[in-house]
């Protein structure tokens, strides 16, 4: 792997959030000064991305090392010196000494396995292709409910629905009701009987309308001039009516 020098090393000193900073000791690492044996030495670390900085100081503007954290595994380890809490970064490549590092106690040592641990390219895709799966279970999910709430709303209607429902257009046309002496509710068309009333109807409801001088509105009997004749009736006696009564108001002639 190749980098740019001096853009590694803007990168580390730059304003850029880290995401994980602290101190760490740590045993001859890659650019690190060699320190006497079992010791260790204290260097300000900073995370970011998956790249693991170390400095002398906190205030240094150089960093002494850079390790790039692809195809390793961070793990808890023996430090020479027993009481560390230390923990190494191996790699799989064979050949590749690991980093010994070690905090100053176990609350910091858990941090900094975790903050490692999630730094890589690979850890990331993982997490990603968590989330879509997660994701596409919880769409599916959300279709079952859905369509299960629909259900249950049809159910619910139909189980609300009268078991009387308002008698359809016969003909395209509605029945007028009206009430009679007795109180009940009677259907009453707007059509006169004729003789080409149909059996069929004769024999069902409209017998009964029928036989009360009512006009059944029914396919059979729906042509223009009849109805034009029933109407007309009442018109004719209006008009009549009207003709008498001017004749009567008229004066005489002497």
């Amino acid at each position: 792997m190749k980098l740019n020098k001096r853009s590694v090393a803007h990168y580390a000193t730059n304003d850029s959030p880290a995401d994980h900073t602290g101190f760490l000791r740590t045993w001859g690492g890659p650019g690190t000064p060699p320190t006497p044996s079992g010791t260790g030495r204290r260097c300000w670390f900073v995370l970011k991305g998956n790249l693991l900085f170390s400095f002398e100081s906190r205030e240094s503007q150089t960093p002494m090392s850079l390790v790039v954290l692809e195809g390793c595994t961070v793990e808890l380890a023996e430090a020479p010196v027993p009481e560390e809490f230390a923990f190494a970064i191996r790699f799989d490549a064979p050949g590749v000494r690991p980093h010994l590092l070690a905090a100053d106690g176990q609350v910091a040592q858990e941090a900094w396995v975790k903050a490692l641990s999630r730094a890589s390219f690979g850890y990331m895709r993982l997490v990603v292709r968590e989330l879509e799966s997660q994701l596409q279970d919880a769409r599916r999910s959300l279709a079952l409910h859905h369509c299960a709430s629909q259900k249950a709303v049809a159910s619910c209607s139909k189980s609300q629905a009268p078991d009387r429902r308002t008698p359809g257009p016969e003909n395209g046309h509605f029945l007028l009701r009206e009430r009679n002496s007795v109180g009940t509710v009677e259907e009453r068309g707007s059509r006169p009987v004729g003789r080409d009333v149909t059996e069929w109807e004769l024999q069902g409801p409209a017998s009964l309308l029928l036989s009360r001088g009512q006009s059944p509105v029914s396919p059979e009997t729906s042509c223009f001039s009849t109805l034009h004749d029933w109407y007309g009736k009442e018109i004719i006696e209006l008009r009549q009516g009207w003709q008498q009564r001017a004749k009567g108001s008229q004066p005489e002639n002497k």
